[in-house]
């Protein structure tokens, strides 16, 4: 397990004592033992049940769950009937136990929210920004959100977060904080959390924003981009199989879900989506580039034209679909919650005629779950993720 800043599961909760014991979450069983936990509800699942489906000994499953009782992090949820002998005990995950906050960094705002272990949204910060301003400004913003959101979190009804108010430039009022997942533009390498000419900003190019915002905030940081968090949150929210997630807001990119793992690629640059040509010396992009998707798209949803802005992507999506085979694409950002049914009809469309051509089924077309908070929930999940056994930070 790594420490703060480090790419893989969080570190420890450092000083103050209390809250997660994450030495109880090196064990890879214990992953597993949490994960099933998680996946289980509030309705529970036995220590038979948690053998069968790790395939762990029932002696093994008992060490853990009693470690992980001791910590806080399960606890009974009543008697269950058996086939034969007495009543089973049935164990649930405590959601409460460890939170972790996911950060939206966007050209023009910073969202921030309080997740617990579910994953569930228990506080939220937005404020304006411009991604331009120059780092001093950019992570004061993001200091400013995050303490403002672990200090003043709501649970689901509406009630004071458990977690407390901060100090005064102390970013973790409570040890069960895990650690702050932070999503924004690429392109970057998220496995050292530096980033690269970003889209729209090359100022940002070499910054170590993972290694400053830990110094900073005092808790482990993990960065990504916003497409790939994005992904990831849907992947551990339920939605399976092979898919892409479009992100169409202030920029255009791509998140890439197969086999069930987000796909980063060789350098975690993968998702570039709004930087493939389809229009040879078509209007100048940001990128530098001339007739990208991202630049034809933002061009003509500036002109109102949403329907076209639509077919636009919509032929991104089908070079994606032809190349990748997957099986869904999921629509989400600003731009496609102001007329969701013209983007799914008109990039449904593109694909419904390009697999008229192939002579294949069309690959559906949603809106994805979770509405404008999607980025920053899955940023979230960057640090919850190897808590569960799954891929995330």
């Amino acid at each position: 397990m790594r420490g703060a800043g480090g790419p893989g599961t969080p570190g420890p909760a450092g000083p103050g004592g209390g809250g997660v014991n994450l030495l109880a979450l090196r064990s890879h069983n214990a992953a597993l033992v949490l994960d099933l936990l998680r996946a289980a509800g509030d309705e529970g699942i036995s220590r038979l049940e948690l053998a069968e489906r790790t395939g762990l000994t029932p002696q093994a499953v008992s060490k853990i769950t009693a470690r992980l009782r001791e910590d806080g992090l399960a606890a009974e949820a009543g008697r269950r009937a058996s086939t034969g002998g007495k009543p089973r005990t049935v164990l649930r995950l405590v959601p409460e136990a460890g939170h972790a906050v996911g950060v939206h960094l966007d050209r023009d705002e910073v969202r921030a929210v309080l997740v617990d272990l579910r994953g569930a949204v228990v506080g939220e910060r937005r404020a304006a920004l411009d991604l331009g301003a120059g780092a001093e400004a950019v992570l004061g913003a993001v200091r400013e959100t995050v303490t403002g959101v672990l200090a003043a979190g709501t649970v689901g009804d509406g009630s004071a977060s458990p977690l407390g108010t901060a100090r005064p430039g102390q970013a973790r009022p409570d040890p069960t904080l895990l650690g702050v997942g932070v999503a924004l533009p690429g392109p970057l390498d998220h496995s050292r959390g530096v980033l690269h000419r970003v889209t729209g900003f090359p100022e940002w190019d070499g910054f170590p924003l993972r290694e400053v915002l830990a110094e900073g905030l005092g808790v482990p940081v993990v960065v990504d981009k916003d497409t790939n968090a994005a992904a990831l949150g849907l992947a551990a929210g339920g939605q399976g199989g092979s898919f892409a997630y479009l992100h169409l807001g202030t920029g255009l990119g791509a998140g890439l879900v197969i086999g069930g793992s987000v796909h980063r690629g060789a350098r975690t640059g993968a998702g570039e989506f709004g930087h493939q040509v389809i229009q040879l010396d078509g209007p100048p992009c940001t990128c530098g580039n001339r007739g990208c998707v991202e630049a034809l798209c933002l061009g003509a949803v500036e002109r109102g034209d949403l329907r076209e802005a639509a077919r636009v992507l919509g032929a991104g999506a089908a070079n994606l679909v032809g190349l990748l085979d997957i099986d869904v694409v999921l629509l989400g950002g600003r731009t496609v919650a102001v007329a969701p049914e013209t983007f799914t009809d008109g990039v449904g469309a593109v694909l419904e005629a390009w697999a008229r051509r192939t002579g294949q089924d069309a690959v559906p077309v949603r809106v994805a779950a979770g509405g404008g908070g999607v980025v920053a929930a899955g940023a979230a999940e960057l640090v919850l993720g190897p808590v569960f056994g799954r891929g995330g930070g």
